[in-house]
C-alpha cells in the first residue's frame, strides 16, 4: 500500500507491486485474537475511520480495549491479582480485533484502490539471485550477491517425484526489489540470514523465540466483556520457566486466549500444548469458556529477541520486514504495528533507491533500510524495551 501511494505521488504508475500470499485466501494465516496498536495505521490510511471497500465493508477495526487485567496465577486453582505493568496498558490506546479480518480488508483495500496484485495460494520456495553478481554461475562471491526476485515451488509432484497429470512448473517472479516479510523463521528468510551473515554483520545477539498457541471460543453472553484484556503469569509454568498467558473479550461474543513460552525451557517433558490445557482449566479462564464453543485454534513461533538481536535488514535487490527482521515487541506482546511500520519504511527506501538508481532492471541496492528502520519509532520502541 506505501509503496502505491508514494508512487502515485510521484506520478510512477508504471511501477508494478506483487504480493505472493502462501494461504488460500488473505488472512488465512494469520490467526485472530490481537490487541492491535492504531500507530503505524493512522500513518498508513489516516481517514481509516471512515474508509470502506467494496465486499470488505468497513475497517474491521472497532472494539477498544476497556480494561486491563494482570494476573499471577498462584496455582491450578489460586490467583492473585496484580498492576498493570506500563507496557502492557491498552485501555484508551489500543483496540481488540480479529487480525485475520484486518489482513483481508487491507488485502481488499490494496487490490480494488491501488491496483496490487496479490496471489493468494502461491508460497515462494526458492529466492533468486543475480548471475552477475554471484548467484548460480555468478563469478562474485554468495556474500556480494544481489537478489533478483523468487520463485514458487513445482505443483504436482508424487512421493517418488514424478509427475502428476496436474504437475505446473512453478514460476519465477524477478523484480528490482523483493520485500521477505514472512514472520518468525521463514524459511527463505533464515537462508537470506545465513548467506549473507546478517546477524554477524549487524554484531547482534541470537535471536530467541517461543511458542504462541492460541484459540477463539464464542462464549455465552453473560461470561463476555468486550474489550477486556487478561495477561497472567505463573501458572501452569513454573518458576524456571518463561512463559504466560492472554485472555481477550473480542466482538462478537468471541473470546481469543492463549499461552506463549520460551523455547529455551529446560525441563524435556514439558508439553505447551498441554500447559495450555492446564491454563485453560483454571477456575478464573474456565468460568470464562464454560458453556461455550471453540471456533479456531492455531499455533506459530514467536520473536522474542529484540534490539538486541536485529540481524541487518537490507541487501542488494531485497530486505526483511517484520518478524522476519524481528520487530516484535515482547514486552509489550505485540508486533503488528512494528511490522507494518517496517514494510512502510521498507516501502520509502525502495522507492528512493529506484529514483537513484535511474532506468534500468537491475536490483537495486537497499543497505540504507537498516539505518532508516533503526532510527524509526519501530527501532525506537524495541531500545527502550531491551
Amino acid at each position: 500500500i506505501r509503496l502505491w501511494q508514494l508512487a502515485l505521488a510521484e506520478g510512477r504508475e508504471d511501477l508494478s507491486v506483487c504480493v505472493l500470499e502462501k494461504g488460500a485466501e488473505v488472512g488465512n494465516h494469520a490467526i485472530s485474537g490481537n490487541v492491535f496498536d492504531p500507530r503505524a495505521l493512522d500513518e498508513l490510511l489516516p481517514d481509516w475511520r471512515d474508509l470502506a471497500v467494496d465486499g470488505a465493508g468497513a475497517v474491521p477495526v472497532r472494539q477498544p480495549v476497556t480494561k486491563d487485567v494482570a494476573l499471577f496465577l498462584t496455582s491450578a486453582t489460586g490467583g492473585l491479582s496484580l498492576p498493570v505493568p506500563p507496557t502492557m496498558k491498552n485501555k484508551g490506546k489500543g483496540y481488540v480485533i480479529s487480525l485475520s479480518q484486518l489482513t483481508q480488508w487491507l488485502g481488499a483495500y490494496a487490490e480494488q484502490e491501488l491496483g496490487v496484485d496479490i496471489f493468494p495460494g502461491f508460497a515462494a520456495s526458492e529466492v533468486l539471485f543475480d548471475s552477475s553478481d554471484g548467484g548460480e554461475g555468478g563469478a562474485k562471491g554468495k556474500s556480494e550477491a544481489a537478489i533478483r526476485g523468487v520463485a514458487t515451488a513445482d505443483m504436482g509432484i508424487a512421493k517418488d517425484g514424478s509427475f502428476k497429470e496436474t504437475f505446473t512448473r512453478g514460476i519465477a517472479l524477478e523484480a528490482r526489489v523483493t520485500l521477505f516479510g514472512e514472520g518468525c523463521r521463514g524459511s527463505l528468510s533464515e537462508q537470506l540470514k545465513k548467506r549473507f551473515a546478517l546477524q554477524e554483520k549487524a554484531g547482534a545477539d541470537p535471536q530467541t523465540y517461543g511458542l504462541g498457541i492460541k484459540e477463539v471460543w464464542q462464549v455465552p453472553a453473560e461470561k463476555h466483556n468486550p474489550g477486556e484484556v487478561w495477561h497472567t503469569a505463573g501458572f501452569p509454568f513454573d518458576s524456571a520457566t518463561y512463559g504466560g498467558g492472554f485472555l481477550y473479550h473480542m466482538e462478537g461474543g468471541m473470546v481469543a486466549l492463549g499461552t506463549v513460552v520460551g523455547l529455551d525451557y529446560a525441563n524435556p517433558y514439558l508439553s505447551p500444548f498441554k500447559e495450555f490445557q492446564r491454563f485453560k482449566l483454571h477456575p478464573r479462564v474456565k468460568a470464562v469458556l464454560e458453556g461455550g464453543q471453540c471456533l479456531q485454534y492455531g499455533a506459530r513461533t514467536l520473536i522474542e529477541g529484540g534490539w538486541q538481536s536485529l540481524p541487518f535488514a537490507g541487501m542488494k535487490g531485497g530486505a526483511l520486514i517484520g518478524c522476519a527482521a524481528g520487530t516484535l515487541n515482547a514486552a509489550r506482546i505485540k508486533g503488528v504495528h512494528t511490522a507494518m511500520k517496517s514494510g512502510m519504511v521498507a516501502a520509502e527506501v525502495a522507492m528512493a533507491s529506484l529514483a537513484a538508481a535511474g532506468e534500468g532492471e537491475g536490483p537495486v541496492d537497499m543497505a540504507a533500510y537498516d539505518q532508516r528502520l533503526r532510527e524509526s519509532w519501530v527501532g525506537q520502541e524495541l531500545y527502550e524495551a531491551r
